[in-house]
């Protein structure tokens, strides 16, 4: 069983990085690039980029990927999650710089676009976690109280940001695209059965005389 589990461990990690970097390796190789400045190509790249990472952090807090302990991998998932919110601040601000009106429009959710107001839903519950985060010791707040408030938002920092992705037609190609959203539909939704299969077999435990 341990060789199994050691024999796939670098698979694991393998598809990771293919399920981020091939589609960045494909969006790079677009040809609206070339009618694009280069603030406009930053924004969208830290947007891929942002994706990418929401699909790590599941995986990280649910301990599936291999060769990190318990500790690492919520060290991991704190890390990350900072530099989501960095990542999509380079996405907005590039916007922000290329476009003002579109992003003040997308910011006020009247934006016509139907893209725009699952990404800014997204981008805010990003920052409230990233803000929580940061000052959860100062809050006092309890890991039962955290998770309360963290899995929610991170529920719709996922769908948003799918749905976000998949309406967009872009520089990113549409089957690297789609996979990668599916990729962290499923990851999320498999530490979400986990984590609750996980609390009911301990209060289980807990209730058993």
């Amino acid at each position: 069983m341990k060789g199994r589990r050691s024999a796939r461990a670098p698979l694991i990690w393998i598809a990771l990085a293919l399920a981020i970097g091939v589609p960045i390796a494909l969006a790079a190789g677009s040809e609206q690039l070339t009618w694009r400045g280069p603030v406009y190509i930053l924004a969208g790249f830290a947007g891929i980029i942002a994706l990418g990472l929401v699909l790590a952090q599941p995986l990280l807090i649910g301990g599936y990927l291999p060769g990190l302990s318990a500790y690492r991998g919520r060290r991991a998932h704190h890390w990350i999650g900072g530099t989501l919110a960095l990542a999509v601040v380079i996405h907005v601000a590039g916007l922000w710089i290329t476009s003002p009106p579109d992003m003040i429009d997308a910011l006020t959710y009247t934006s016509p676009t139907p893209f725009s107001p699952f990404g800014v839903t997204a981008m805010w519950a990003i920052f409230i976690v990233a803000l929580l985060a940061l000052l959860r010791r100062r809050l006092g707040l309890r890991l039962r109280t955290w998770r309360i408030v963290h899995i929610p938002l991170a529920i719709v920092i996922v769908a948003g940001s799918v749905a976000h992705c998949l309406l967009i037609e872009g520089t990113m190609e549409t089957i690297s695209k789609a996979a990668l959203c599916a990729a962290v539909l499923a990851a999320t939704v498999k530490v979400m059965v986990d984590l609750w299969r996980r609390r009911t077999l301990r209060d289980s435990s807990i209730a058993r005389p």
